[in-house]
């Protein structure tokens, strides 16, 4: 789920254009979620890769939980063995909620289509990313309007995909 990059300079681009990205997302989901009865709520989430077993996940969780409280030894001791176990890395979601309707969307995974190219995000392969080059300019700088226009357009096909309410 995490991208990975051929080389330094499409690290460098993707670092120029995705909290400029986030950011232009998080405001456009707002301004459509104003314009539409769906309610919004954003969450922090743990994101695990494939295969990772549910007693491991419970394990790690309960030893970072430990570490709140634990005297200085413990920790030592604590972190020694969560060094040895996957770690999750941060996820963000906004989950949209209508009636008895809920969607969930992966908001790093949208902002990664906004910055990659289209038929390069899947990430579920070993494959690196290639940047959309088209939303940087001549200088090496965001391309505000192309970044704003492809925002948009992604935002607003989210929700002309949303599941329309029943009728009752």
């Amino acid at each position: 789920m995490k991208p990975r990059f051929a080389d330094i300079k499409t690290w460098q681009q993707a670092e120029v254009l995705m909290q400029p990205a986030f950011i232009r997302l998080i405001d456009n989901l707002r301004k459509q979620l104003d314009e539409t009865t769906w309610k919004g709520s954003y969450h922090d989430v743990l994101v695990w890769a494939d295969g990772i077993p549910e007693d491991v996940k419970a394990t790690v969780a309960r030893l970072q939980e430990q570490l709140k409280s634990a005297t200085p030894e413990q920790t030592s001791d604590i972190e020694q063995t969560l060094c040895h176990l996957p770690k999750p890395y941060p996820g963000y979601e906004l989950r949209l909620e209508q009636a008895d309707q809920q969607v969930t969307i992966d908001l790093w995974k949208l902002c990664y289509k906004i910055c990659f190219q289209t038929d390069n995000v899947a990430l579920t392969d070993d494959r690196p990313v290639e940047v959309d080059t088209s939303l940087i300019d001549e200088t090496g700088e965001v391309d505000w309007n192309q970044l704003d226009d492809k925002t948009k357009r992604l935002v607003a096909e989210i929700f002309e995909n949303l599941p329309t309410q029943s009728s009752q």
